[in-house]
């Protein structure tokens, strides 16, 4: 899928796989939908990739679509693959790495 804006994926079926495409050694993102009550973000990471260590005011959802993830919150480690999910609680640390090259869904709720 070309990086076409969020107004041309509205109200069409997409495959989630191609919502955002892998670069070499890089981290990808792309914003899906942003409002006032939250937004989803998918990204695409080469493996060995990472987002460090830190905090955010919501609770965060994270949904593996390919690959597999190393999530760490607050000390713990959880080892995530396609199709799974985790809750990042607000206000505690975490942090990711890619084991293998990983797809996700980023979903915060501003609440």
């Amino acid at each position: 899928m070309k990086n076409d804006s969020v107004k041309d994926i509205r109200g069409k079926g997409i495959s989630l796989q191609d919502l955002v495409a892998f670069q070499p050694e890089a981290i990808v993102s792309r914003e899906i939908i942003r409002q006032k009550g939250g937004s989803v973000t998918a990204f695409a990471l080469a493996a060995g990739q990472q987002l460090s260590e830190h905090t955010a005011p919501f609770d965060a959802l994270v949904i593996v679509i390919q690959g597999k993830l190393e999530i760490t919150i607050s000390g713990n480690q959880h080892h995530l693959s396609a199709g799974q999910m985790i809750i990042m609680p607000a206000h505690q640390p975490h942090a990711l790495r890619a084991e293998t090259k990983a797809k996700m869904l980023l979903v915060m709720i501003k609440a």
